[in-house]
């Protein structure tokens, strides 16, 4: 039976939150869905009622999509399932599930797919929106091994997606995000990875950064596709792994990460490693689900989030030193700022192969500041759009969709580039009359 929770129904509150606390949005109805029919009977019931369409899966969006004022939304958080084909390296995965369920079970054959860094992402949300993690250099983002979607349409008809069935469909489900339909299965191609990884932080006092920035861009022109390695500007917290002398530093860590045969992980690792003034070498050992959970404590549900983030086809000294620049005074307990390497298997794709573009960037820069207190919104956020501003000018003008913040709307088209005209008479064919709009919005153009 299709459950259906109004303002004063059990679970209202638990059901309609999301894990940006700076949005407490409150939908007339929540449908929570069991099966893809439910999903038809909640666009139909939203028609009948006048109201805004919006699809939660994990709730972990920057943006606040995942809820909505007023309208109806539609609670996919019971599709969890996860079933796999070791012999096919095949996942089919439920909307509601998050990459720490997905990693568990496919490592217990030891297989992975590249899903997001913080574990408690949801699986849908991310590879529709294109997906990039610690495997995506090896082996794609997320997009890139979405092989089928079962996903109901505006119409409330029910589709097979996949090469071989409307495979229109399936190219802009591949990082068009949410624009076409209610996914409700995913599934992923699954690759080898059945040993433990080299990874963790090897930190730098912040006075090292630019000489060090110049350091890890040099390594990245020639890097193997297993290596990937995220350069975070972050304060040290006051925990009891750092030494007191360095709670609320300013530092530079490298995290990194080998995915490749553990023998070579030692001599990449040594590309980060004994700079003069290093602090701490932190790596060790560790199994991948171990390393997909890494960061998840410091971004856990209930703080404030926002973001600014930019793609570069060359990361130029002139971008390192306006980053360096302008990084003070760092507001937000949580705040961190860093590069990431794309390149790899990302890169070996045409822009046109999937409706993700960002083919042609070498690394990326992501602006993200967490605080708890509200009375900090103005503060902090000022400081995110003056650190991308000052980068800006650096960058290739494209952005990533998962990290596109509420206020970019402007930067919409950024985000799907090049494909954009193809996504928009996409979006006419499946959804004409722009039912799925509470989303960074591809409009219907014939």
């Amino acid at each position: 039976m299709t459950t259906i929770v109004d303002r004063n129904g059990a679970g209202y509150d638990a059901t309609r939150e999301v894990w940006n606390a700076r949005f407490d949005r409150r939908p007339a109805e929540i449908v929570r869905v069991e099966e893809p029919a439910d999903v038809a009977f909640a666009l139909r019931r939203a028609s009948e009622r006048g109201l805004d369409v919006c699809v939660k899966s994990g709730g972990h969006d920057y943006a606040g999509n995942s809820s909505t004022d007023g309208g109806l939304l539609i609670d996919l958080g019971q599709l969890r399932s996860i079933v796999v084909d070791p012999e096919r390296r095949r996942a089919v995965v439920g909307p509601g599930a998050t990459w720490a369920e997905v990693d568990a079970v496919t490592q217990e054959h030891g297989l992975a797919t590249p899903g997001g860094t913080v574990s408690s992402v949801g699986v849908a949300g991310f590879t529709l929106g294109g997906g990039e993690g610690w495997l995506s250099r090896k082996h794609g983002c997320a997009c890139d091994n979405l092989m089928a979607v079962e996903v109901v349409t505006a119409s409330g008809d029910t589709v097979r997606v996949s090469e071989e069935e409307n495979p229109d469909l399936l190219w802009g489900l591949r990082g068009g995000g949410g624009n076409f339909g209610v996914v409700t299965s995913l599934e992923l191609a699954l690759h080898p990875l059945d040993h433990d990884i080299l990874s963790g932080q090897i930190i730098y006092p912040f006075d090292r950064a630019a000489d060090l920035l110049v350091a890890y861009r040099d390594y990245f022109a020639g890097a193997p596709d297993e290596a990937s390695c995220y350069p975070f500007v972050y304060r040290v917290p006051p925990l009891d792994v750092f030494p007191e002398e360095w709670h609320g530093d300013l530092v530079l860590a490298f995290v990194f990460a080998y995915m490749g045969p553990p023998a070579d992980a030692e001599r990449e690792a040594d590309a980060f490693r004994g700079h003069d003034g290093m602090l701490l070498d932190g790596l060790e050992r560790q199994s991948y689900v171990s390393l997909q959970t890494a960061f998840d404590a410091a971004m856990g549900k209930g703080s404030r989030w926002y973001t600014r983030a930019h793609y570069f086809d060359a990361l130029t000294d002139g971008a390192i030193d306006a980053l360096v620049a302008n990084i003070e005074p760092l507001p937000g307990e949580l705040t961190t700022v860093y590069f990431g390497p794309a390149g790899g298997a990302m890169g070996r794709r045409p822009v046109d192969a999937t409706a993700y573009p960002h083919r042609t960037a070498t690394h990326a820069l992501h602006v993200f500041p967490g605080w708890t207190d509200a009375s900090d919104d103005a503060e902090v956020m000022a400081w995110t759009r003056q650190v991308s501003d000052a980068v800006a000018p650096h960058a290739n003008g494209g952005v990533y969709v998962n990290l596109l913040a509420d206020d970019e709307v402007d930067r919409v088209p950024a985000a799907y580039g090049a494909n954009l005209d193809r996504l928009t008479r996409l979006k006419a064919k499946w959804d004409p009359d722009n039912v799925f709009r509470t989303n960074h919005n591809i409009p219907p153009r014939p």
